[in-house]
């Protein structure tokens, strides 16, 4: 008689092997499906800008904004303190070299122009005096002198009278010795009065000259106050137009102060700022571009401001030939500054990707179109409207050029 086997309940060795392999199954299809999905990031083919890379001439400049600003701005600051009088020219009107703009008072010049008057005065009337002085004592050491050698004439003539009667035994000793003696000493007395005269003529030379160099001195001085007293009127120091003007009647005026400028129009130029990543390739006398109502109007770079502030630097460009007709002071414009001559490149439009991957990769467009894989790229020179692409991209291959902060660290783009 046979006996029935009572069938086994739950899993059995073979079961575990089975289960193994199913749950091996599920994960392989896990990640075919799914694997990808960290780096995957599904967007909408309309929302993205797609540009083609192409070859042709790549025109190496860049685009800048300026202001326009006068050739020349010349500043005006007060010669001299006071206080505003006259205000007889406003700002924005046209002056001429020479106008008067303001009229200052200052009371202490004033005093010290009456000061200098009477210091003046004061050195002229010893100067004549002095002169007067020396005139008296110059008559008085010629009168001194002539009678000196009168004195010595006579005695001298006396003298040898005596000296021949003496020697003729018609006179006595004594009398000889006397004429002798008294001839003697006018000669020394002579001498002592021409040197004193001389000396006198000398004194009188050196003390007038340096009293007349003293005078002159504070003529000149007298003149120099006369001429601050003239700066008191605030002249236009060329033609051109006044910029602005500081300065208001009844107001203090400090010397030295800045009161105003003088913009010279005889001429224009532009003033702009440019990014410091140009600066090593930024030179005067580069040739820059400014399109105006269709017509294209050249410039000069004709100086770089060395200081770089806020990342970007200073420039000022001139007109070569023809300006603008309407041109004005403080209007903008864009200008096209050509940094090198145009070559032949494979070109890449520009785009808000580069302000996410700094120009070293882009995601790159697949034939169907479908999806866009990560690339590594290296880009080269740019202008506002391409980029020179040195390696990584082909012509003809499309770029995503849109931004790519949406994308996190995707490295594929599935375009739906």
């Amino acid at each position: 008689m046979d006996i029935q086997l009572e069938k086994k309940k739950g899993l059995q060795p073979k079961h575990y092997g089975y289960l193994a392999i199913g749950i091996l199954l599920l994960f392989l299809g896990w990640k075919i499906v799914f694997g990808n999905s960290v780096s995957t990031y599904r967007t909408e083919k309309e929302k993205l800008s797609i540009n083609e890379v192409f070859e042709g001439k790549f025109d190496d400049y860049i685009s800048i904004n300026g202001n326009v600003a006068p050739i020349t701005t010349i500043y005006m600051d007060a010669y001299e303190g006071g206080r505003v009088t006259e205000k007889l020219i406003e700002e924005g009107s046209t002056v001429k070299k020479g106008d008067i703009i303001l009229k200052l008072e200052n009371q202490a010049l004033y005093e010290q122009i009456l000061a200098s008057e009477s210091n003046l005065a004061l050195k002229q009337n010893d100067l004549r005096s002095t002169k007067l002085t020396f005139d008296s004592r110059q008559v008085d050491g010629k009168k001194s002198l002539a009678t000196a050698e009168y004195e010595l004439q006579r005695f001298k003539r006396n003298f040898e009278q005596n000296e021949a009667l003496f020697n003729d035994e018609l006179i006595s000793k004594e009398d000889y010795l006397k004429s002798k003696e008294d001839y003697e000493l006018s000669q020394k007395q002579y001498k002592i009065v021409k040197l004193q005269t001389e000396q006198d003529d000398a004194l009188r030379k050196t003390s007038l000259a340096g009293l007349d160099t003293d005078l002159e001195r504070m003529k000149k001085t007298l003149t120099m106050v006369y001429q601050r007293l003239d700066h008191l009127n605030v002249k236009a120091p060329a033609d051109g137009q006044l910029g602005f003007l500081d300065a208001e009647i009844g107001q203090n005026i400090a010397q030295g102060q800045r009161i105003g400028q003088i913009n010279v129009l005889t001429d224009y130029k532009i003033e702009a700022t440019i990014d410091e990543h140009y600066i090593d390739r930024v030179q005067r006398n580069l040739t820059a571009i400014l399109e105006r109502n269709g017509k294209e109007y050249t410039l000069r770079l004709r100086k770089v401001y060395p200081e770089v502030r806020n990342g970007s630097f200073k420039v000022d460009l001139v007109f070569t030939a023809e300006k603008p007709t309407t041109i004005r002071t403080g209007q903008s414009y864009t200008i096209k500054l050509q940094l090198g001559e145009s070559s032949d490149a494979l070109l890449l439009p520009k785009g808000g990707f580069f302000q996410s991957t700094g120009g070293q990769w882009v995601f790159v467009v697949n034939s169907n179109e479908k999806e866009a894989l990560k690339r590594s790229i290296r880009i080269g020179k740019q202008n506002s409207r391409f980029y020179e692409v040195l390696e990584g991209l082909e012509p003809g291959e499309k770029i995503i050029t849109s931004n790519y902060d949406n994308f996190g660290n995707a490295e594929r783009i599935v375009l739906k």
